[in-house]
């Protein structure tokens, strides 16, 4: 696990995933031309699930099996 702190919404959050995950939000990042915090701020405030580590390996799962294309 590699765990990184980041301002989101104004707040200070400490996340930990997988280097591959961490690898794939970022990757989705430069897909979307968005910075990492932006995008991890859009998947939080869109989320169905009560954790965010786990949205954000869900979103990029979804990333990966689209193609790429999300």
């Amino acid at each position: 696990m590699l765990k990184r702190s980041l301002s989101i919404a104004g707040h200070r959050t400490s996340i930990a995933l997988e280097p591959e995950f961490w690898d794939g939000l970022e990757a989705l990042a430069a897909h979307r031309q968005l910075p990492l915090t932006a995008l991890i701020r859009e998947i939080d405030e869109t989320r169905q699930s009560a954790n965010l580590s786990s949205s954000l390996r869900i979103a990029v799962l979804e990333f990966y099996r689209s193609g790429g294309k999300n």
